[in-house]
């Protein structure tokens, strides 16, 4: 998508700018116009037939394929995980699987932009390309920023085919075709999956955006991925499948306009240089992390345990959204039920409704200790969710949570020491007892459980949970304030500073104005965070 604002098509330009005749009335003239901006959103062509494919399973000959079934065997048939958690990392190791694809890549993301790191995967995926790998690329339509005009080059390689999910009419300014088909625009693909050769893969929360891997200047996103191999890649592959042969992933050449003076080979011709610049400074800064190489040789070894993967079915996005759709929600509530001492839950995004109430009140009851990191309004990039989560936040409390709010100038002790200071939190993770681990795409709002489709993994690793569950504990003390209610009903927030315990009674660091606009956007549904 090239902008959340496009032209104006020209048949509704030549009205606007039309001499008014004396046979046609202002109120025939209103009646066109509204019918050309509605036929922009019948556009959307999901009925057209497109090449049906699927994952390759005839990999174990790759380089990849080897080193993950010698893996495998020596671990009593277990996959292996690693946690990716600084963002360096994150993209080292895509780049460094990528590089080594023989037979497939396939993405799947919510987000991919324009930027240096949406260049350098560009790159990176034309580099795999040429060499005979094929490239699958499916992305949601709505939070895209990289341009239609790349995506569409990037299509035109004969390895490489690029799908949006569930796109917006290019007939005419997106915003009025969202608006006049809102139910399903509504809907989106939040999940996020990177997968080579069907041997190794990254699940987990990152897009793929400068903030995600720390090459954003001014701010970072702390994020968490899985890599994975063995046999869970398969599971990651298939619901992969699941997706792109949907109805609702429409190929690019459907969706957006055709290319009328340019071609692949012309934009190689006059743009080759940047872009090997480009992926020389993102892959430059990536080879500081060794991580790829050292998994590859053993230097660091990966957690083996037994997996599964969560995900919602597509047509949870194409019907009407009812429980039997809402698989996801179903698996996370069932281990989240199963806790027997302690959950431990991180999420940007929480909004957790009544019935999230209730659930809380439920394991409290039976003495489960719960841990609860959610974003602070000064660290949120949303404010409307930091709206609707505010209005649960001392029910929240007085259930017995040990509720946590990000800092919003912790960026570099979260991150890294010559980062920048601007910090939001973007990971999402639940760990039970110190033994199950779940990195995906979910957040704990009803967006991602009720009306967005979402991925993830259930990892059953005490050693994985406990260092991951460890690690964040650690950082809760100069990274966040803790929450709590005085005896007159009023939140403070308790946070330490140099070594200094502080208390803040109003939100931390959260100008007037981010406050004023957070009491305005309470008038947002729940439902629709």
């Amino acid at each position: 998508m090239t902008g959340w604002l496009r032209r104006i098509p020209d048949q509704l330009a030549s009205l606007l700018v039309a001499k008014e005749s004396s046979a046609r009335s202002w109120k025939h003239e209103t009646i066109a116009i509204v019918l050309v901006i509605v036929s922009g959103c019948t556009t959307v062509p999901f009925g057209e037939p497109k090449n049906e494919s699927n994952y390759f399973t005839d990999t174990a000959l790759t380089e990849l394929g080897q080193w993950s079934a010698l893996w495998v065997e020596a671990h009593d048939g277990d996959s292996g995980f690693y946690p990716l958690a600084a963002g360096t990392d994150a993209m080292a190791v895509r780049l460094g699987i990528a590089e080594k694809a023989q037979k497939s890549i396939d993405l799947q993301y919510f987000i991919m932009k324009g930027d240096a790191a949406g260049l350098a995967i560009f790159k990176l995926l034309l580099i795999a390309a040429d060499r005979g790998v094929r490239v699958r690329v499916l992305l949601d339509d709505i939070w895209t920023s990289a341009s239609d005009r790349k995506l569409v080059l990037l299509n035109e390689h004969p390895n490489i085919e690029v799908r949006l999910f569930n796109p917006i009419s290019r007939s005419g300014p997106a915003w009025l075709n969202a608006a006049f088909d809102f139910h399903r625009a509504n809907r989106r693909m939040h999940n996020k999956s990177f997968s080579v050769d069907n041997a190794m893969s990254i699940i987990g929360g990152r897009n793929i955006g400068d903030e995600y891997f720390e090459l954003k200047d001014g701010a970072v996103f702390v994020d968490f991925d899985v890599l994975a191999v063995g046999p869970i890649v398969s599971e990651i592959s298939e619901s992969f499948d699941d997706f792109w042969n949907h109805s609702h992933a429409v190929p690019i050449e459907n969706v957006a306009k055709p290319l009328k003076d340019e071609t692949l080979e012309s934009y190689r011709a006059t743009s080759g240089e940047d872009l090997r610049v480009l992926y020389g400074r993102i892959n430059g800064a990536a080879v500081k992390s060794d991580m790829i190489q050292d998994i590859l040789t053993g230097r660091l070894q990966l957690y083996p345990a037994a997996a599964r993967v969560i995900a919602d079915s597509p047509d949870k996005l194409s019907k009407r959204a009812g429980p039997e759709h809402q698989l996801l929600l179903k698996e996370l509530g069932e281990l989240a039920l199963g806790a027997e001492c302690e959950l431990l839950v991180v999420s940007p995004y929480y909004v957790p409704l009544e019935s999230g109430i209730q659930f809380v009140k439920e394991a409290r009851s039976r003495d489960i200790k719960l841990i609860m990191v959610t974003n602070s309004l000064a660290s949120n990039n949303h404010i409307a969710v930091h709206s609707g989560y505010s209005k649960y936040r001392r029910d929240v409390i007085r259930a017995g949570v040990q509720l946590y709010e990000t800092r919003a100038d912790a960026g570099r002790s979260v991150a890294s020491d010559d980062g920048p200071e601007q910090l939001t939190l973007h990971t999402k993770l639940l760990i039970v007892d110190r033994r199950y681990l779940v990195a995906g795409s979910p957040n704990m709002d009803p967006r991602s459980l009720e009306i967005n489709a979402e991925k993830g993994l259930i990892i059953d690793s005490e050693a994985l949970a406990g260092s991951v569950a460890e690690h964040i504990l650690e950082l809760l003390p100069d990274a966040t304030y803790r929450v709590v209610e005085n005896e007159s009903g009023k939140l403070k927030w308790h946070g330490r500073f140099d070594g200094e315990s502080v208390i803040e009674t109003t939100e931390p660091l959260a100008s007037r104005s981010r406050r004023l606009a957070a009491w305005f956007l309470k008038i947002v549904p729940d439902r629709q965070l």
